[in-house]
């Protein structure tokens, strides 16, 4: 069988797949990274509003030891947890608030600035034991589980690092005085966490490459898939014929006025077309009015038709005043010759004779192609 029979999947992702997945809330996730950037936030903050912190229990705690008999008169259950969440929980609130924000910040950011709403959906599979065993069992199931052994052994190493390293300190905090203790838990606490965000940053560093590729590879595209997106994005026959028709009611919008006083145009003999007219009163030679490739030279073939303007077939010609004419400019010396050989045909036409379409040559120099490059000499039909 055929490769592009047997519905393997070998084409990288497009970028409307990976779109259309992300608004299904298939995004890229990182676990690994949304921890290591909350702990970084959290420490970052505790450095700046530690002492506040400090403070707060500090005052907290003096406020517990103070006992007198206002104290037992006065006591209430509900004062004291008021007292404490009025000094305690202003920095635990700042401090959790920042984690949160950049937690969510770094997932967002690495799921292409995406929340999945239906993320939050309930799902049966979620809660259906086969499901969970494949999970657990599975390639995904088998990845984390490596992750899981590497978080342990890394971060269990490093703790175990900063350990050995202050346990003669650790042994030594009851000779010395409480303050100290407490200065001596706050610098080993930042510290301690610090270096299991290094830690954190290492697995993220492995983890990222690895969702990644696991969500190319989920992602994959077939020749059938390839077909499906292409006949998507061109459409149908029907909205293809209608986004033309737009295209070419916008093009009449901007010749319509100009092409006003055309007296003939010239076409090549879909792709180009030039409007002119000669008034020697106005100009002693013939004037480009209007002209347009594509969709505007369509609509000005339609304008000319509902203008009863002469619409005449000169490839070479057409391409000639196209490439060397400016809008409102005479047309190149070089062409008065085949342009004066039109309007005369055009006039005569005006007046009823009946008259030969006239044979005319476009100069060896301005012959151009569909992109404006020379091209051998030529006779127009």
């Amino acid at each position: 069988m055929s490769e592009e029979n047997s519905g393997e999947k070998t084409f990288e992702p497009t970028p409307k797949r990976k779109s259309d997945a992300a608004r299904k809330g298939d995004v890229l996730r990182s676990r690994e990274l949304g921890t290591a950037a909350g702990l970084a936030t959290g420490i970052a903050v505790l450095t700046l509003v530690g002492g506040w912190l400090f403070d707060s229990m500090k005052n907290v705690a003096a406020n517990g030891f103070i006992f007198d008999r206002r104290a037992i008169e006065d006591m209430q259950p509900g004062n004291l947890f008021s007292d404490i969440s009025a000094e305690v929980m202003p920095p635990v609130i700042v401090i959790g608030l920042a984690v949160a924000i950049m937690t969510t910040a770094s997932q967002l950011l690495l799921g292409e600035g995406r929340f999945v709403p239906s993320s939050l959906k309930p799902k049966g599979s979620r809660i259906n034991p086969l499901s969970g065993l494949k999970r657990i069992f599975g390639t995904q199931g088998l990845i984390e589980l490596g992750k899981s052994l590497l978080k342990l052994v890394l971060l269990g190493g490093i703790a175990w690092w900063w350990a050995t390293g202050n346990i003669s300190d650790l042994f030594g905090l009851g000779r010395v005085p409480l303050e100290a203790q407490l200065a001596f838990a706050w610098d080993a606490g930042l510290s301690l966490v610090g270096l299991l965000v290094i830690g954190l940053v290492v697995i993220a560093m492995v983890d990222y490459p690895a969702q990644l590729f696991q969500r190319n590879k989920r992602l994959k595209m077939s020749h059938k898939d390839m077909r499906e997106e292409i006949k998507q994005s061109e459409g149908s026959p029907e909205v293809k014929m209608a986004r033309r028709q737009r295209q070419r009611d916008l093009a009449r919008g901007g010749v319509a006025r100009a092409m006003k006083d055309a007296q003939f145009v010239i076409v090549n003999p879909m792709h180009f077309a030039v409007a002119l007219t000669y008034d020697p009163d106005i100009a002693p030679a013939p004037v480009l009015l209007a002209k347009g490739r594509g969709e505007t030279a369509l609509a000005m073939r339609d304008i000319a038709g509902e203008n009863d303007l002469p619409i005449l077939h000169y490839p070479r010609l057409a391409r000639a005043v196209y490439f060397t004419t400016r809008q409102n400019q005479m047309v190149r010396e070089e062409l008065y010759v085949a342009i004066a050989s039109l309007v005369a045909f055009v006039l005569s036409l005006k007046r009823g004779d009946s008259v030969r379409k006239p044979v005319i040559s476009v100069p060896d120099a301005l012959h151009f192609d569909a992109d404006g490059r020379a091209i051998s000499k030529g006779k127009d039909p």
